[in-house]
């Protein structure tokens, strides 16, 4: 699948990470680890540049076996690094996948991390062959229960013992979005 994609709203660019992506990534992540650390299983104390530099080829990658699609976060005026957001765990059978998202700790509360999603989720429905996307947030992050809910996911529940963060168990919200809610077609 292209690597070269670039989906816009005229606020926020989603683009598939590059290479020399790692450093500006890996300031946005240490700005914002202590926000990511509960919830991201990914962030800990020690978070090292090599780690960022790994994920980037990896997803690299998965983006051309079409199993994983994550992207850069840009502001579309400047190209900073506002965080990330993805379609991982794709479920080839069913065709749902997982949409997740962060944003940097001093761009907080401007809508990026809802503006970001949405245009995931639209990618996957109309390039990834997904009929639905997952937002599956652990119970107590309230600031990604509030992004689910502003763009309108379908809340359909707690589910119990859900997710494992770090050596944390967590029951957590499953939201929804489907191809219906940005008006398209589902196609089998």
């Amino acid at each position: 699948m292209d690597l070269s994609i670039e989906l816009t709203d005229g606020v926020v660019l989603l683009r598939p990470f590059q290479l020399e992506d790692a450093k500006p990534t890996f300031d946005a992540i240490c700005e914002s680890l202590n926000d990511l650390k509960p919830w991201m299983g990914w962030a800990h104390d020690g978070y090292q540049p090599q780690e960022n530099e790994e994920y980037i080829r990896i997803s690299r990658a998965r983006w051309e076996e079409g199993t994983l699609f994550s992207f850069a976060i840009t502001d579309v005026n400047s190209g900073e690094i506002l965080g990330g957001c993805g379609l991982g765990q794709k479920n080839p059978v069913h065709r749902f996948s997982n949409l997740g998202y962060w944003v940097r700790t001093s761009r907080h509360g401007r809508g990026i991390a809802g503006r970001a999603a949405k245009l995931a989720a639209r990618f996957g429905f109309e390039c990834a062959g997904i009929i639905r996307a997952e937002i599956v947030v652990a119970v107590g992050n309230e600031k990604s229960r509030r992004v689910a809910e502003k763009i309108g996911a379908h809340d359909e529940g707690i589910l119990l013992n859900r997710m494992v963060v770090g050596k944390t168990i967590y029951d957590a919200h499953m939201f929804s979005l489907l191809p219906s809610d940005f008006d398209l077609e589902v196609r089998v």
